[in-house]
């Protein structure tokens, strides 16, 4: 049987907070506690954020934004959709003001899987025996409409299993599924965990067979530990790296040989963007360019 239980009494964290004690107290003091070996703690980014101090003033919000985003997926109004230094795409490069002091934004933590494995060897230590752990975070999906929690940082924790080379029922090969294990994880989780109640772990029970007994053993050749990096598609193989608009654009200035040019036209609008796409494209080529980006604005949302 499959158990997730999301414990009370986990106060504010900060740059000074234990999360590996903060973990074991919350879940000792829960009626289905304490932490056992072949669990799964699966904690939000936001109190590992907290715990290694990824704060920053409200007014830097903006300029945080710009220095975490790599790259521009999609840009309206005030909604920035890019991919940060991680590789993950979020809105707002993962920068987010909720759950957290008025005046304050929280940035992700620099390595969501090394925090993932700090946690996993101290809460393995103290239990006597493996423990996994998933940092989780929130992010809107392509065809989707809401959130759900996925993970951005894994460790001693299955991640992904993938069913290439097996059949099905009825005898059918099996080529490209892979499921994302840490992500179902992650947003199962977050049912117990709620938005609002003010409990940011939780743990997941019954799964131990997904628990990986050790995070790599030193000195010896073996398979890689499980990350949850390993989830991320890599931008070349991404069928979604730009927006509808935004992908209209980047194909204009590829066509006028100036695709470097994307990142800077990202967040104009109207005739702004028209203009500024056809002062980038050779003169015989301005209008007709310029009419398939004003097309492109003109197209209602589907």
């Amino acid at each position: 049987m499959i158990a997730i239980f999301a414990p009370d009494g986990i106060g504010e964290i900060g740059p000074d907070s234990d999360l590996v004690r903060v973990v074991l107290d919350a879940v000792a003091a829960d009626p289905s506690g304490p932490l056992a070996a072949g669990d799964i703690a699966v904690v939000t980014s936001k109190i590992v954020s907290k715990a290694e101090g990824r704060r920053l003033a409200a007014a830097d919000r903006t300029s945080a934004v710009a220095a975490e985003t790599v790259d521009t997926v999609a840009w309206r109004g005030p909604m920035r959709i890019v991919r940060n230094g991680l590789g993950l795409v979020q809105a707002a490069a993962g920068v987010d003001a909720s759950n957290v002091e008025p005046g304050q934004v929280l940035l992700l933590p620099v390595d969501p899987d090394d925090s993932a494995e700090r946690l996993r060897a101290g809460l393995s230590a103290a239990v006597g025996g493996p423990v996994g752990v998933i940092v989780s975070d929130t992010a809107g999906r392509a065809w989707r409409i809401g959130q759900t929690d996925h993970a951005i940082g894994a460790a001693g924790v299955q991640v992904k299993r993938s069913y290439a080379g097996e059949s099905d029922g009825y005898g059918n090969p099996l080529l490209v599924t892979v499921t994302a294990v840490a992500d179902e994880l992650a947003a199962a989780a977050d049912l117990a965990k709620g938005k609002l109640a003010r409990r940011p772990v939780a743990i997941v029970r019954g799964l131990s067979h997904l628990v990986v007994a050790e995070s790599g053993i030193p000195d010896e050749p073996a398979e890689p530990p499980p990350r949850a990096a390993e989830l991320i598609r890599p931008a070349a193989d991404d069928l979604f790296a730009h927006g509808s608009r935004e992908a209209v654009v980047a194909a204009v200035l590829a066509a006028a040989g100036r695709p470097g040019a994307y990142e800077q036209l990202a967040g104009l609008e109207g005739d702004e963007l028209v203009a500024a796409v056809q002062e980038l494209c050779p003169p015989a080529e301005r209008d007709l360019l310029g009419r398939v980006v004003r097309t492109t604005l003109a197209a209602p949302p589907r």
